[in-house]
């Protein structure tokens, strides 16, 4: 299909170019044929043919004999159609192309390793703006018009549609994104979703923005293991500021910021069967917490984890 589109593609601009020329060729043939039967300039020729192919006609500069007026018949003939065969098959591109960005036929994503965000919401635009600093490429999926694009426009692959429906969501191409995140506007369609895009690429990581423990469940059942419920996340910070009147200014700083990135970073070899605490004070950036394999996070207040194969380090390092 992408094939027989860019050859089609191909003709048509083909098609173009030959009638351009043969169009160019005529009006040059009328004008030299004017200038020499009418004893007038190439210029002066030439400016007659321009201005009779173009149907503006002046009358400033008309034929005085009948070898003109049969040049001029000549030129109506073929430049006049011409002219208006391109100006059609223009027009008609135009109009195919706008087509194409609406119905979003002829979006063109990254090769790999993009991030896919799914839904709209009011966390959406934040998101985009911290992906679009650390220089990730970002494709969104929502169904939106050119008015609610607003700070997305020129930042983003935007797909438009409504991303519970397959045909939608395969044109993301999920199976090629590194991390997909998936928002909406209730939790049953975050869960359709995730249900699509598991459907379509088995081990593409996913987080999930939901309210619901059930929902939160049924998505760990899908294999996503990172579920975030922006509520909550909320009002643990307001919480905690409650403690601490500085704890939400420090998480902000902890995620707002140029100068350095969050990662998780996998364990070195040297690691193994060290205690948290141990590689904590070993490491040259700011160890957070810890990952297992089995996705259960450890700070290392309380308690003091062993590293093993396959776990992950919270890490603030420099950008």
């Amino acid at each position: 299909m992408p094939f027989i589109q860019i050859l089609i593609g191909k003709v048509r601009k083909h098609q173009a170019l030959t009638l351009l020329v043969l169009a160019a060729f005529f009006t040059l043939l009328g004008a030299i044929l004017f200038s020499i039967t009418q004893h007038v300039s190439i210029g002066t020729g030439l400016y007659w043919a321009i201005t009779t192919a173009t149907t503006v006609g002046y009358g400033d500069v008309t034929p005085h004999n009948a070898a003109g007026r049969i040049i001029a018949v000549g030129v109506m003939l073929t430049a006049i159609p011409l002219f208006g065969a391109i100006f059609a098959l223009l027009a008609a591109l135009a109009t195919a192309a706008r087509l194409r960005r609406m119905m979003g036929l002829d979006i063109k994503l990254p090769a790999k390793g993009y991030v896919v965000i799914y839904g709209n919401g009011r966390l959406i635009d934040r998101v985009v703006d911290e992906l679009h600093r650390s220089g990730k490429s970002c494709v969104v999926v929502a169904d939106i018009s050119d008015d609610e694009l607003g700070p997305l426009e020129g930042r983003v692959h935007l797909i438009r549609g409504n991303p519970t429906v397959e045909g939608i969501v395969r044109k993301s191409r999920p199976e090629n994104a590194s991390q997909v995140l998936i928002t909406g506007q209730s939790d049953a369609d975050v869960l359709v979703t995730a249900v699509l895009v598991r459907h379509i690429s088995s081990s593409t990581p996913i987080i999930a923005v939901t309210d619901s423990a059930k929902i939160a469940g049924a998505l760990a059942d899908l294999g996503v293991k990172i579920t975030v419920s922006s509520d909550e996340l909320m009002g643990h910070t307001l919480a905690k500021s409650l403690e601490a009147p500085h704890a939400a200014e420090v998480l902000l700083r902890l995620v707002d910021s140029n100068g350095y990135k969050m990662r998780e970073l996998p364990v070195g070899q040297d690691d193994l069967g060290k205690q948290l605490s141990a590689v904590r004070r070993a490491h040259s950036g700011l160890v957070l917490g810890l990952v297992t394999s089995r996705h259960d996070v450890y700070l290392g207040v309380g308690n003091d984890p062993v590293i093993s194969d396959g776990d992950h380090l919270i890490v603030v390092a420099p950008s």
